[in-house]
């Protein structure tokens, strides 16, 4: 495919800006716009992970690194920065950037969270309707045989929404707005988060239980709004599962590390939980032999079809969601390398003291 070339400015560059795993396909016109007509930037669509395509000297004189999710920022990735100033990501996850390493190299790493909340909330609500209200499944049945399944009785989750209990782990942006959609359905909403600030959920009207056991072992449904980190991963085990209610539904618009996949699978099956809607994956895209993928079919030749529904990664996504991490990333880059500033750092813990400092001042 062509992609149109945005004219070259006669400016002399004073910044270098690198995107190694590009998510869009144009010659990154709202980047170079909202940048500056002084920022030479370096584009690439790499999407195996690996950083074998990109030339070392790119690498080494790159003032910043605006970053999508395919690849992986490692020790030996940031070793071949030189002179990079900051590395931002263009969304909000960074599990895949090592913090320890930027930091110790002197370089922040911001995220970009102000963007996509309101379709992610969206999302994590349309799975939970999806399944209690059986669209899948109608959708299906009709298209098989539009005559002889019309009918009204073949949602396998069918319940009343109003008075249910959504459970919300993770008290973020995007777990309080979907705590706020929740409410307009009439459900009772209960939420945990050790780390959010005292009286969050008094702002938003929702109760704040003290631990996840209380959250998974009250809740009809239950919505992940964490971050994947060491203390998240598989944060949803079979232990978690087996605390769930029978005819519980877990959704996950997350990260696909919190939740131990054959773990869900194996409870689905046995019957542990109802549902569940999953718009992320330790792996993605999945492999043909993947656990997940294998389940589909299984579970519909168990005559449980209608209880799992997948997304590709999708809860994000929008025109205007993905207009806002193009700019918002840039805007981030462009304020550090023109005024010093930081904003939304996520590896503060990991930078060196005398760069703590200078960002400080």
């Amino acid at each position: 495919m062509h992609v149109p070339r945005v004219p070259e400015t006669t400016l002399t560059p004073r910044f270098r800006i690198l995107t190694p795993d590009a998510q869009y396909a144009d010659d990154a016109v709202i980047e170079r716009r909202t940048a500056g007509e002084d920022v030479h930037w370096d584009i690439f669509r790499e999407r195996d992970g690996t950083r074998n395509n990109l030339p070392v000297d790119i690498l080494n004189r790159s003032d910043a690194i605006v970053i999508w999710h395919e690849m992986k920022v490692d020790a030996s990735f940031i070793a071949e920065l030189k002179q990079c100033r900051i590395i931002v990501r263009a969304g909000v996850g960074f599990d895949h950037i090592d913090l320890r390493a930027a930091g110790e190299a002197g370089i922040p790493v911001c995220n970009t969270p102000d963007y996509g909340t309101s379709e992610v909330a969206d999302h994590a609500i349309a799975m939970m309707l999806a399944l209690v209200r059986g669209i899948i499944s109608f959708q299906d049945a009709l298209r098989l045989d539009t005559a002889g399944n019309y009918d009204s009785t073949l949602a396998p989750l069918a319940r009343r929404i109003r008075g249910c209990t959504l459970g919300i782990v993770g008290m973020g942006r995007i777990g309080i707005a979907t705590a706020l959609r929740a409410k307009s359905f009439g459900m009772r909403v209960i939420a945990y988060d050790p780390y959010a600030p005292n009286g969050m959920e008094i702002a938003a009207g929702i109760e704040r239980l003290k631990t996840l056991s209380d959250v998974l072992t009250q809740s009809d449904v239950v919505s992940l709004h964490t971050p994947l980190t060491d203390e998240t991963r598989h944060m949803i085990d079979a232990a978690a599962i087996r605390q769930m209610k029978n005819d519980a539904i877990l959704v996950n618009t997350a990260r696909g590390g919190i939740v131990d996949v054959p773990a869900l699978i194996d409870g689905l099956e046995a019957g542990a939980i109802a549902g569940a809607g999953i718009d992320v994956l330790p792996v993605e895209p999945p492999a043909p032999n993947d656990p997940i993928l294998s389940a589909l079919a299984r579970l519909k030749a168990a005559g449980l079809d209608g209880r799992l529904i997948l997304s590709p990664h999708a809860a994000w996504s929008s025109p205007e969601s993905r207009e806002d991490a193009r700019r918002l990333s840039v805007e981030t880059a462009m304020l550090c390398l023109r005024e010093g500033t930081i904003r939304n750092l996520v590896n503060a813990e990991f930078l060196r003291p005398a760069r703590q400092s200078a960002l400080a001042g």
